[in-house]
């Protein structure tokens, strides 16, 4: 068969194969291992192949042989484990179809929550009695009866009924972005990605975003028993992931991001942002400007006031220059971790676009994306900084690379506390690769006092000025909320309204004043500490 050809048949039949995999599986990843067995094997068997008239059956007589050839390589161990387990082989007790009605009776047991799974093991394979498995586990007996009975009407309903998969059995999401609104706890140990880089992890919290899921439901969904999921279940449920409901119902905070998107509304938006940048650059920014004018106790490693002004600015449209549009209690959307986090989680999943006939008139909005707004303490010293990376800047890494303790090096450098030889070798090291410290010279800027002294003189946008944008803003977000589940709908309406003026918004400002020449253009030197303020109570020295 032509290489053309069997690629083809490849394409069509990847998702059903996958699909079959992932109904013969236990895991994802057992399930992605099997279906590149049986993609390479059909791959291989089409290109020696003459014209196959029956590709269907030709594609599933592949993957069956397969699977057996699979399942046999697994037969190896002498046990099946279950929570720990070892049941005895399923060779002993079936002769027939090495796997079929053993596996069946596996997947059911697998299904059953873990206090049911634990008395039906004592009481069919311990042969405990129902007084001994009341003692043991502190259950009443009447209790252990019904527990017993449930499970032998759940177990005869799933061993003959055809469980279905849901889409995430057959499709798990996969995020393009993870990202958080708040505190990762100290050097990011606590953050979202941390939890949800786990593919496993990612869907299990999605499958409730839409519709809140039972333990059980959530493993159907997935296409996957509760053995192997339910302690993760409970891992999300303690560190705020996942959000226990009535009947025992889980849901999520968690913001995915729709798979869908109208260009339409994205380049109204844009436009409008446009718009304000425009009006803000104009009669903002000179405000802004003549606010800090008396600012002088300030270190400038280029001596160019102009950083100093645009970081200013930068602040001003991004944090104050709000749409004055009411807001509701979203405290249940900060997810607090076991180890210190408490932030807004975000998701970033693919989008197609839902009106591909629209052709939008704007630039790719990447380019204007940030990280931040940052803030960083020190435990030790009376330092911190604020900061948003963006293009502006060469800094790398955003919020993962910003670390407290930069500042707390910083500060021991520039008052004398360590100096640089061997002992300070790794401290010096990392302020060098983070640009902050070149040639024996601070690269910084640092403004001698604290942070909410020196914001507090930049002034609020006039809110006659808001006004003309507020509208907008709301008829936007409440646009963009239909997108989104019930339960996330009031954040999304209030972020969306909020940050409609925002960092993407003070990035087009800062594009305008520094392309009609009110700013001079950024040298190298500069992108180190472009929207980066240091406060301190002491400056370096010159």
């Amino acid at each position: 068969m032509l290489k053309q050809k069997a690629d083809r048949i490849i394409t069509e039949y990847l998702q059903k194969i996958y699909g079959f995999a992932v109904k013969k599986s236990f895991y994802y990843d057992e399930a992605e291992d099997l279906a590149a067995e049986i993609v390479a094997e059909v791959y291989r068997s089409l290109l020696v192949s003459d014209e196959i008239y029956n590709i269907e059956g030709y594609v599933w007589r592949i993957s069956e042989h397969i699977y057996a050839k699979y399942v046999a390589s697994k037969k190896k161990n002498a046990g099946i484990s279950l929570d720990g387990v070892e049941l005895p082989d399923e060779t002993e007790f079936y002769e027939g179809d090495p796997n079929e009605e053993i596996q069946l009776l596996r997947r059911e047991i697998g299904f059953l929550t873990e206090k049911r799974r634990e008395i039906v093991y004592a009481f069919y394979f311990e042969n405990k009695t129902i007084s001994e498995i009341s003692g043991n586990t502190g259950i009443p007996e009447g209790t252990v009866k019904w527990h017993l009975n449930k499970a032998k009407n759940d177990l005869k309903e799933g061993y003959t009924m055809k469980r279905t998969i849901g889409k995430l059995g057959l499709k798990p999401i996969q995020a393009t972005g993870i990202g958080h609104n708040g505190d990762p706890g100290e050097n990011g140990i606590a953050a979202p990605e941390k939890f949800l880089g786990d593919k496993l992890n990612l869907n299990i919290v999605y499958s409730v975003y839409f519709e809140p899921k039972t333990k059980e439901e959530i493993a159907e969904e997935l296409g996957m028993t509760l053995v192997y999921i339910e302690d993760k279940i409970d891992y999300l449920e303690a560190n705020g992931f996942l959000v226990r409901q009535a009947g025992d119902r889980y849901t999520t905070y968690v913001n995915f991001s729709p798979e869908t998107y109208s260009a339409e509304r994205r380049e109204k938006q844009f436009k409008k942002q446009m718009e304000a940048a425009e009006i803000l650059a104009r009669e903002y920014a000179p405000k802004v400007r003549e606010a800090i004018a008396n600012v002088s106790d300030v270190y400038i490693p280029s001596g160019n006031r102009e950083l100093l002004e645009a970081a200013a600015i930068f602040y001003g449209v991004a944090l104050r220059c709000s749409t004055n549009l009411p807001q509701k209690n979203l405290s249940r959307y900060t997810i607090r971790t076991t180890n210190g986090g408490a932030y807004r989680a975000y998701v970033d999943l693919p989008q197609t676009q839902s009106d591909p006939d629209y052709k939008a008139d704007m630039p790719d909005l990447s380019v204007y994306g940030t990280c931040g707004s940052m803030n960083r303490y020190s435990d030790k010293y009376p330092v911190g900084s604020w900061s948003v990376d963006s293009k502006f800047d060469s800094r790398k890494g955003w919020w993962e690379n910003n670390l407290n303790s930069d500042y707390d090096a910083l500060y021991e450098v520039m008052t004398g506390m360590i100096e640089d030889n061997a002992a300070s070798a790794e401290k010096f090291a990392r302020l060098r690769k983070r640009g902050f410290y070149q040639n024996g010279k601070i690269e910084t800027m640092i403004v001698k006092g604290n942070a909410k002294d020196f914001f507090d003189l930049i002034p609020a946008a006039d809110p006659e000025l808001m006004k003309k944008f507020s509208h907008f803003a709301l008829e936007y977000a409440m646009a963009e909320a239909k997108d989104y589940p019930a339960q996330m709908q009031d954040l999304v309406v209030a972020e969306k309204a909020a940050s409609f003026i925002g960092n993407r918004v003070a990035v087009m400002v800062m594009d305008i004043l520094y392309g009609n020449g009110t700013f001079k253009p950024l040298t190298d030197e500069e992108k180190v500490t472009a929207n980066l303020l240091v406060f301190s109570d002491v400056l370096p020295k010159a």
